[in-house]
């Protein structure tokens, strides 16, 4: 990932943000996913904070964010082949994997299960501030323990301004926010369970990301399961999650087409509708109605699809109608974070 110098925050402040946790605070980092709030993963106090900076339940599990040296079997009880066969090939990258829990991890970042959720992020700012936290530990294996930097359940940040807006009780106490750019993925990290490899369950895709299933299949020579009802919790699993504030709906491209040209139901306020596949000079045009494009490339969609949302949500309308994402495997990410944006609706 590539981050001008203007964007990418310096060594020093990133040894500032480094100590700041050794300290047990909270810092606001980038990754290639979203911006993660940070906290140190063997702090069961910082992990706390987490929670409470987020309004986050306390049974739902936090990501520990590690450095590409780090030694894995320090933060999980076994560390299966299968394990080790996804880490060559996506890692660092969007992919957690969840594994059995080591004893001296508090389950605080499992939220009370004898399971981890672990991923080595791609971000050249995110690896820097691990390896300067991890450097300063007694043990040389720092984690950061870092979901998105937003209040739970809303949209996720991908850009240092987007945590500012969402925290500025924090910032103004001195938290650091890191600069990065706006991160290069846009949605959270693929999810693969391999916590129940030895009871003969998985591998389970717990949520879809970039790193499709078809992906992590062609590695491990054998199928990915769908999510069951013994599967661990995790993060970003519930059924309304990334939401603004705005009244979010989903709709085929022509029941986009026939909206647009009916009388406006809201006539105080307009609406926006949001398309990747309608040729823009042929929309309908009317007072009350805009028209957003998003790209017909899920990679260069998914970039930008928080940040949209964020915009819009401030964009004063009475709501914002999506069109549906192709049901293909690249697309599945991208549908799966829509359709938890529009369930609270």
């Amino acid at each position: 990932m590539s981050t001008s110098s203007a964007t990418t925050s310096s060594d020093q402040e990133i040894n500032q943000a480094a100590q700041v946790l050794l300290k047990g605070g909270l810092v606001a980092f980038p990754t290639e996913t979203v911006y993660g709030l940070g906290a140190d993963a063997e702090s069961r106090e910082a992990v706390e904070r987490i929670y409470q900076a987020k309004g986050r339940p306390s049974n739902h599990p936090v990501i520990v964010h590690i450095a590409p040296e780090a030694d894995l079997s320090y933060w999980a009880a076994h560390v299966p082949d299968e394990a080790h066969a996804l880490i060559d090939a996506f890692w660092p990258g969007p992919l957690t994997l969840i594994l059995k829990r080591a004893a001296h991890i508090s389950d605080v970042v499992s939220g009370g299960q004898d399971s981890v959720g672990v991923r080595c992020p791609s971000h050249p700012v995110a690896q820097r501030l691990i390896r300067a936290f991890a450097a300063a530990k007694p043990s040389g294996q720092g984690g950061i323990a870092g979901p998105s930097a937003n209040k739970f359940g809303q949209v996720s940040p991908t850009q240092a301004s987007h945590v500012r807006d969402e925290f500025p009780e924090l910032v103004a106490q001195g938290m650091p926010v890191l600069e990065g750019g706006a991160s290069e993925v846009g949605i959270e990290s693929t999810i693969v369970d391999l916590s129940r490899l030895d009871q003969g369950v998985g591998p389970v895709l717990l949520r879809p990301g970039q790193i499709t299933a078809q992906q992590i299949a062609a590695v491990l020579n054998r199928a990915v399961q769908d999510a069951d009802a013994n599967a661990p919790r995790v993060s970003g699993a519930l059924k309304s999650h990334y939401a603004p504030h705005t009244p979010i709906r989903l709709a085929t491209a022509a029941e986009m087409l026939a909206a647009a040209t009916q009388s406006l139901r809201h006539p105080s306020k307009p609406i926006v509708f949001v398309s990747h596949s309608l040729a823009q000079d042929k929309l309908p045009r009317q007072p009350g109605v805009d028209w957003v494009a998003m790209s017909a490339q899920p990679a260069a969609y998914s970039h930008a699809l928080y940040a949209t949302l964020r915009a819009l949500d401030q964009g004063g309308y009475a709501e914002m109608v999506w069109e549906n994402v192709p049901d293909s495997l690249e697309w599945l990410g991208i549908k799966d974070r829509l359709g938890r944006a529009a369930a609270a609706f």
